[in-house]
Formats: C-alpha cells, sequence, structure tokens
C-alpha cells in the first residue's frame, strides 16, 4: 500500500509530500491543475524512462519517493533474492539529474532501473485511459483468463516444455542444414582429408626437422669445430685434459706442507673428470657428424610438404594442419552419421510436442473453467453498470501448433443490445461501455491478485450520474481487504464516495506557476464537490447537493 509520496523538482512540482490511506482514495481538481504531472511522477518512479526536461527550471535534478506498507502482501522473497533489507515497510526512489542521468534506490540501496520496474509492477497498477486499447490486445485478455484461472505453476510447467521442444526444433533444423551443406561439400571435404592423412604429420615433427635440417646443412663446420675443440681438450703436452691432470697432482704433493692443498686438489680434480668426459663426448660427435646428401634431401623434402600444406590451408603450425584434418574426420563421420542424428532428434522433437499437447490440454481445461466464471462475475457487475442487456463471452479456440502462450486463441466478445450480435468488444462498445468493461475485468483481478494499490486514471470517461455512483461503489469494494485504490476523477459521485479525498490545484506567483496536493477536509470536501457540480459559481442548489452526495444531513 502507498503510504507517502515525496516529489522535488519535478514539472510545475517545487516541493510535495503528501501522505495516503488504504481503502478508497479520488484525487480532483480542475483540467491542467497537475493531476497528470503527479501520474508522471509515479510513472518515472515505475521505472518509465527519464529525460532531463522533467526536471523544474532552474533545478539541478528532480527527485520522487514512495514509501510503501507491505507487511501483509508476501513479497519478503522478492527481497531476499534481490538481497535488500526488508521489515515491511520498502522505500523506493529516482533521481534524475539535469544531464538526463538518473539514479535509482530501494531501501537506499542503489538499484538496477529493471530491478525497479519489476518491483514497481508488483507495487502499483495504473489504468490511464490509453489502456483501455489494451482490450482488443489478445495477449491481455489471455492475461485476465489466465489470473482467474489461478494456473501460474501450470504454465511454469508448460514453459519448461516448450522451451525443450523449441530447442529441439532449432538443434533439427540446424541439424538438418548443416547435413545439407556438408553433402554438397562431401568430395571436396574427403579430397583434402586424404591429402592430410598422406602426409602422416605427426605432433612437434615440424620443429625436430627444422633442427636437423639446420644441422645436416652446416655438418662440415659442425665437425671441424669439435674436431678444434677436441685437439685443445686432448692434446698429449698442451691439452686441457693433460694440464688439469698435472696440476692436480702437483697440489696433491703440498697437502702435507699446505693444508688447503687438499680441498683445492679435490675441487680439481672433479674438473678434470667433468672436462675428461665431456671432451671424450666430443671427439664421439665429431666422429659421428657427417654431411649426408640423401637424409638432407628426404628432411627438405619433408619440410616442404609441410610448408605447402600450411600455406594452402593458409594457417602457419603444424598443430593447426593436424587440428584441420580431425575437423574434416569429424565433418565425415558427420555426414555419415547425420541421418540417424536428425532420426533420433526428430524422434525426440515428436515426443517433445506430445508432452507440450498434454500440458497445453491441461492449461485449456483451466481457462475453460475459467471463462465461464468471467462471464458469469462480468454480467453480474455490468448489469448494475447500466448495460441491462449484456452479454460477455471469452471465444476460446484451439490454434493448430502451440506458442509460448499454450494452443489457445481467445477472444473477448460483446454486445450491449439485446439479440444484438456478439462482436469483438474494441469493434462494438462505446467508450463509456469500454470504460465500464475495463473497470469490471480490474475488480475481478483485483480479487484474484494481491496488488497493493490500483490507481484509475478517468476510467469513468463516458458515463455519469447513476452509472458513476455504481462504478465508485465497485472501486470502494476493490478497496476493501487490504487493498489501496485511487480515482482520479472529474465526477461528483466518484468523488463523493471517497473515503479520502485529495485535491491538486496550481498556484501562480512571480517565480511562475506550481502545482500542489492537499487533503480536503468535510467542509472542504462539500466545497469542492459542489464547485464540481455548479462549476466556477457555486449556488446554494450545488452545496445541498454535494451535502446530499457525502450524506452529510
Amino acid at each position: 500500500m502507498l503510504k507517502s509520496l515525496f516529489i522535488q523538482n519535478y514539472a510545475l512540482i517545487d516541493t510535495l509530500n503528501i501522505e495516503f490511506e488504504s481503502g478508497f482514495s479520488v484525487i480532483t481538481g480542475e483540467t491542467g491543475a497537475g493531476k497528470s504531472i503527479i501520474l508522471g511522477a509515479i510513472n518515472l518512479l515505475l521505472g518509465q524512462r527519464a529525460e532531463s526536461k522533467f526536471i523544474k527550471k532552474n533545478a539541478n535534478k528532480c527527485t520522487i519517493e514512495a514509501v510503501f506498507d507491505l507487511s501483509r502482501y508476501g513479497m519478503e522473497a522478492f527481497f531476499e533474492r534481490n538481497d535488500l533489507d526488508f521489515d515491511g515497510e520498502c522505500i523506493i526512489r529516482r533521481e534524475i539529474s539535469a544531464s538526463g542521468k538518473s539514479r535509482t534506490f530501494i531501501n537506499d540501496t542503489p538499484v538496477p532501473l529493471a530491478l525497479l520496474k519489476e518491483l514497481g509492477e508488483t507495487l502499483i497498477d495504473i489504468h490511464s485511459q490509453h489502456q483501455n486499447l489494451l482490450l482488443n490486445k489478445e495477449d491481455f485478455q489471455m492475461n485476465v483468463v489466465d489470473i482467474m484461472a489461478n494456473n501460474r505453476k501450470e504454465r511454469e510447467v508448460y514453459a519448461g516444455l516448450y522451451k525443450k521442444f523449441r530447442t529441439l526444433s532449432a538443434n533439427l533444423k540446424k541439424a538438418i542444414e548443416q547435413a545439407e551443406k556438408t553433402r554438397a561439400e562431401e568430395d571436396y571435404i574427403r579430397f583434402q582429408l586424404e591429402q592430410l592423412e598422406a602426409a602422416q604429420l605427426q605432433p612437434g615433427e615440424q620443429k625436430e626437422l627444422e633442427k636437423e635440417a639446420e644441422m645436416l646443412e652446416h655438418a662440415e663446420d659442425i665437425k671441424h669445430a669439435l674436431f678444434s675443440v677436441d685437439a685443445k681438450l686432448n692434446h698429449e703436452e698442451e691439452g686441457v685434459v693433460t694440464v688439469l691432470r698435472e696440476c692436480q697432482h702437483t697440489l696433491q704433493n703440498l697437502q702435507e706442507m699446505y693444508a688447503p692443498a687438499e680441498e683445492m686438489a679435490s675441487r680439481l680434480q672433479s674438473c678434470y673428470i667433468e672436462i675428461k668426459d665431456l671432451a671424450k663426448e666430443i671427439a664421439s660427435e665429431a666422429e659421428q657428424i657427417e654431411y649426408n646428401p640423401e637424409r638432407l634431401s628426404y628432411v627438405n623434402e619433408r619440410l616442404n610438404t609441410i610448408y605447402s600444406l600450411q600455406q594452402k590451408h593458409h594457417v602457419d603450425t603444424l598443430e593447426a594442419l593436424i587440428d584441420l584434418q580431425e575437423d574434416y574426420t569429424r565433418q565425415l563421420d558427420n555426414i555419415e552419421n547425420s541421418e540417424a542424428y536428425i532420426q533420433q532428434l526428430e524422434h525426440e522433437k515428436e515426443e517433445a510436442l506430445k508432452e507440450v499437447k498434454k500440458q497445453a490440454a491441461v492449461l485449456t481445461e483451466q481457462r475453460k473453467q475459467a471463462a465461464v466464471l468471467i462471464e458469469s462475475k462480468m454480467k453480474e457487475l455490468l448489469i448494475p453498470l447500466g448495460i441491462p442487456n449484456v452479454r460477455f463471452c471469452i471465444d476460446l479456440k484451439q490454434k493448430e501448433e502451440p506458442d509460448e502462450r499454450g494452443m489457445d486463441k481467445i477472444s473477448f466478445l460483446f454486445s450491449a443490445n439485446k439479440n444484438g450480435e456478439l462482436q469483438q468488444i474494441a469493434q462494438v462498445a462505446s467508450g463509456g461501455e469500454i470504460a465500464r468493461v475495463m473497470l469490471s475485468l480490474k475488480a475481478l483481478i483485483s480479487g484474484a491478485v494481491k496488488l497493493p494499490t490500483i490507481i484509475f486514471d478517468e476510467i469513468d470517461t463516458g458515463v455519469s450520474g447513476y452509472i458513476a455512483e455504481k462504478m465508485a461503489h465497485i472501486m470502494q469494494e476493490m478497496g476493501a481487504n487490504n487493498r489501496q485504490v485511487i480515482s482520479i476523477t472529474h465526477l461528483p459521485q466518484i468523488a463523493a464516495l471517497g473515503a479520502t479525498h485529495y485535491k491538486v490545484y496550481k498556484e501562480d506567483n512571480e517565480q511562475g506557476t506550481t502545482s500542489h496536493i492537499i487533503r480536503l477536509n468535510q467542509e472542504e470536501r462539500v466545497q469542492e464537490i459542489a464547485h464540481m457540480l455548479s462549476g466556477t459559481t457555486l449556488t446554494d442548489a450545488a452545496v445541498n447537493n454535494a451535502k446530499e452526495l457525502l450524506n452529510i444531513k
């Protein structure tokens, strides 16, 4: 329930701070006084697109804030799911800067606009005149029936089954398209694969071959260098090995006279052994290395094969060629196995469609039962609203194929005249009749949905007198049972039945024009309703009539 509304620097509003009550309240005021401005501010609070033009002239930003009492509406799960504080009261705020940037808060926690909008849709339902156009929209009609059918769980089950069916359908279509494409390219793929398989590519082979080619091309230079090193290490008189051995013996002879010589001799012995082994290895390598033109020719030919394949397939590595070979293999396997895979998908799709249709039948039966209830209730509501010969019928037909809502096609049919032909409601109902139908539908929905606040923006358009009073009684009933109904109206019959009455008015001063809203006491209500009856000139008859409407003796 909306407890209070604060607006600052919005359109013609400097600062507005108003508290609201539960039950049925009314807002009145002359045309252009600012009722639509207040409604626009609430819409911004509920996630409507913000623009800098909304900000009052010469202000840096505008702020809109509302406090809601949610203690009796079971909304704890939303706050827990979104990691928001909840203590039974909720504060939502929106700030719009002069640059057009917007910030949104729930209980002083910054949140994305989408989250504010999601919460707002569960807090307030604003019904304005343009919403009457929804009456001929199938989605709106389906929503009404589903709400009255109370079939949310069944629709969730259906949604899961339909999603699975759609996924299988998409996979099947993709598999068929891919099979057709690969079959057209089968000869090309097979030729490329055979060429790659003939090359017998091995991981890491390219780098090893490139190293070997480098060595074979410089075999003579390598052999000469190794022999040179061997000669310097193993020369009988001046070789490094001989010199190390002599130095080691010299240090050994000093051990008794010079103690540190023992460690030096030991370390030199280790060097001698290591150098001697290395010299032997170098000599062996020098003997083995030789120029092999046949092997070099083979290595170069093998590398040319690899390089040619890389250039042909526009890749830089041997591993990429191996990956391509594996991909061609998979494609051929898919071609060979595609028929079986497609048949499997077709079977799964058929089974999924059976499950979808089975659950759709559950929804259809629930909607049929709800349709009967709605037809009966709408007749009960509309006859007292001045349509004694009303016929309201929900035409429920089956579609050939399921969609995201099931297999039902819904149409609201209407006739206000005795023996009149039932037709699409928007095609035959007058503006006043559509307003009464929408109010009746909202009354039905409000009894099935725990929506804290409902705002009617001039839903009484096209009606007057006795009918307006009956509409007000319906809104009174809607405002019972922990609900809040606020009606913006120009009709005194509706204004008089509000438990709380607010007036919107404009005021001119040196700084410009500003809009205000105040809560009226009993005397002020008499004056306001009298003006609504007689216009600018207040007459005794109008005052007496206002008191009668307000049941004041």
